[in-house]
C-alpha cells in the first residue's frame, strides 16, 4: 500500500506536535527555526503546521511553538485516539478494520493514532527493531517522513483488500 504524501505530512505533523508539547524529560523537543541538519526532513511538515495555524515562530526565542489552535488540535487527537482504544481494545485487527471501513474511517489513521497515543513510535529505533526492519533509521525526523514507516504500519490494516483503504 502506498501512503500519499499528503497523509504522511498530516501524520508526521501529529508526531511533531506531540514532541513540541512534551517536556524535555518526557521526549519533548525544542525546534529552532533554523533547523539543525537532523531536523531538515521536517521542513515541509513544519511549513504545513504553520500554514494550518498549529504552530508559530517565537521570534524572540527563534523556536517553533504550539499555538492555542495547535493545543486544541492535540486535545482532539488525544480524544479521538482514546475513543478508538476504548471501543476496539479487545477486538481482533481484522474486525476493527472491517468496522472502520464500514464507517468510512481510514484504518491507517486509526492505527497511527493508536501507536502515537500509546507511545509506540516514541523510540523509533526500538519500534523498527520490534517490527523487524533490516536497516534501522535512528533519526526520528527522517523515519517519520519515510515510506518505510507508513508502509510498515499499513501492513497491520491491509487485509484482503488493500485498495479498499481510503487514499
Amino acid at each position: 500500500m502506498t501512503v500519499s504524501h499528503a497523509k504522511k505530512l498530516v501524520y508526521a505533523g501529529m508526531f511533531v506536535l506531540k514532541k513540541l508539547d512534551l517536556k524535555g524529560g518526557e521526549g519533548g523537543i525544542r525546534l529552532p527555526v533554523l533547523l539543525e541538519p537532523q531536523h531538515a526532513p521536517l521542513e515541509e511538515v513544519l511549513e504545513k503546521l504553520v500554514m494550518d495555524g498549529y504552530i508559530e515562530i517565537d521570534r524572540k526565542a527563534q523556536l517553533y511553538k504550539l499555538t492555542k489552535r495547535g493545543i486544541s488540535y492535540l486535545g482532539k487527537l488525544i480524544d479521538e485516539a482514546e475513543s478508538y482504544i476504548d471501543e476496539f481494545d479487545e477486538q481482533e485487527i481484522a474486525d476493527i478494520v472491517d468496522e472502520l471501513r464500514a464507517r468510512n474511517i481510514d484504518p491507517l489513521r486509526v492505527r497511527f493514532l493508536w501507536g502515537w497515543y500509546q507511545g509506540e513510535f516514541d523510540d523509533v529505533a526500538m519500534f523498527q527493531e520490534r517490527r523487524g526492519f533490516v536497516e534501522i533509521e535512528p533519526d526520528w525526523p527522517l523515519f517519520i517522513v519515510s515510506d518505510d514507516f507508513y508502509e510498515n504500519l499499513a501492513l497491520d490494516v491491509e487485509g484482503d483488500e488493500p485498495d479498499a483503504l481510503p487514499g
